[in-house]
């Protein structure tokens, strides 16, 4: 009996937690509709292991971000991201002109890197995992992001509804045909998401 109750209970609480997971996304305090980059706060950086010695951080500068969002089912919101590869910045400009080039992102002939996303799954509050498809130099593989809803409401400057993330991925390099110098230089790359978007005009 203590068992069929204890099992019950597990079962109650894990609807609750599901219920409120539901209901900590659907009380965001924004409308539905499209939403784009708030270019002034948005950043796309990635790491990776050079030789053991350190782990430089490399961003890309332009990028666009497009949500549909609908705040009482967010798990049905459509997101889609387009980067400029040739955007991309280590902050030298010897290693950019090597990163552009056909041993990596090849960028004359692949000019953009795109995302997806084919699911949202609601975790804890204000927390998913967002499923897509991520394409670099013509290459199409699935990725998972773990994505935090920092905040959302009214902007007090822009006047205008506004949404905060941060996302972060862990990638195979190689698998989108940037091996180079891989396993000297490490294949495993942490992508770095953290943006604004504001409701489009």
């Amino acid at each position: 009996m203590r068992k069929r109750v204890k099992t019950v209970m597990q079962s109650a609480v894990l609807l609750l937690a599901s219920v409120a997971a539901q209901l900590g996304w659907a009380a965001a305090e924004v409308p539905a509709g499209t939403y784009v980059l708030e270019n002034t706060h948005a950043y796309i950086t990635f790491s990776y292991s050079h030789l053991g010695f350190s782990t430089p951080h490399v961003a890309f500068n332009e990028f666009e971000v497009t949500l549909d969002f609908d705040p009482e089912a967010p798990e049905q919101s459509k997101l889609s991201v387009s980067i400029a590869a040739d955007s991309i910045d280590s902050r030298v400009d010897e290693f950019d002109e090597h990163l552009v080039g056909e041993r990596f992102f090849d960028t004359a002939n692949h000019p953009a890197i795109t995302f997806e996303a084919t699911g949202i799954d609601l975790g804890e509050t204000n927390t998913a995992t967002v499923s897509g498809d991520l394409t670099i130099k013509g290459q199409t593989h699935p990725v998972e992001l773990a994505v935090v809803l920092n905040k959302a409401g009214m902007h007090p400057m822009l006047k205008k509804p506004v949404m905060g993330f941060n996302a972060q991925a862990t990638l195979s390099r190689s698998q989108w045909g940037l091996g180079y110098a891989v396993p000297m230089v490490g294949d495993e790359v942490r992508l770095y998401i953290t943006v604004e978007l504001q409701a489009a005009e």
